[in-house]
């Protein structure tokens, strides 16, 4: 089975039987059937306004889309919140960028909480020895980091997911320093929740990727 790439212009190689195993929700701008963490919820509030509920806790049925820019951006135009929630709803403005803004939050604050939990390493030397020793469950790469560094490390870690969703000022503003370029996660729970929240995160950012190994185990204790 070839690798998953999915990438932020939304090219993606499926792996076969992948969402068979998977919570799976229809999308109601596209009609597609795709695992949960390739979806946004939606809810609506006591006053009938759309809300992203990325935690999946709100009350209320709930209305799925494709996590995508686009798809956000047309539900939006053509009023298929309304239609699917049967009933007057109020969008806020900039529904889109707010999605983007909220996932890129719970991204980073899912690597601080890695390093206080001592689940994190960083630096080339230090990501590229958990790499070897099997110990990572995710790989962070900064957009704006160095080819060459990127591309030693992707190869040590082909059988972990990668991401390359942040830049070096970010990651670094993640753990408390100037900046940060190459970041692993042990395999545990923050690990898939990080793949998890960046899988989302793809479809509404301008660039970067994100690649899951053959067999999707990132994060596996």
């Amino acid at each position: 089975m070839a690798a998953l790439v999915a990438t932020s212009a939304g090219r993606t190689g499926e792996r076969k039987g992948e969402e068979a195993s998977r919570p799976l929700r229809r999308c109601v701008v596209t009609r597609r059937v795709l695992p949960k963490e390739r979806l946004i919820r939606f809810a609506l509030d006591p006053e009938g306004n759309v809300v992203a509920d990325l935690e999946g806790q709100l009350p209320g049925r709930g209305i799925w889309l494709q996590a995508s820019r686009d798809v956000v951006e047309t539900a939006c135009a053509k009023g298929s919140f309304a239609k699917a929630a049967r009933a007057p709803v109020k969008v806020p403005e900039g529904l889109a960028d707010r999605i983007e803004g909220r996932l890129r939050r719970r991204c980073l604050d899912l690597i601080g909480l890695a390093r206080r939990a001592g689940q994190l390493a960083a630096g080339f030397e230090r990501a590229g020895a958990w790499l070897r020793q099997g110990r990572a469950g995710a790989l962070v790469a900064a957009i704006d980091g160095a080819e060459g560094g990127r591309g030693k490390l992707a190869n040590l870690g082909r059988d972990v997911a990668q991401i390359e969703l942040f830049s070096a000022a970010e990651l670094g503003a993640a753990l408390g320093r100037d900046h940060a370029v190459h970041i692993v996660l042990s395999r545990g729970t923050l690990a898939r929740r990080l793949v998890f929240e960046s899988l989302r995160l793809l479809g509404f950012a301008s660039s970067g990727k994100v690649t899951l190994p053959p067999e999707d185990h990132a994060g596996t204790e």
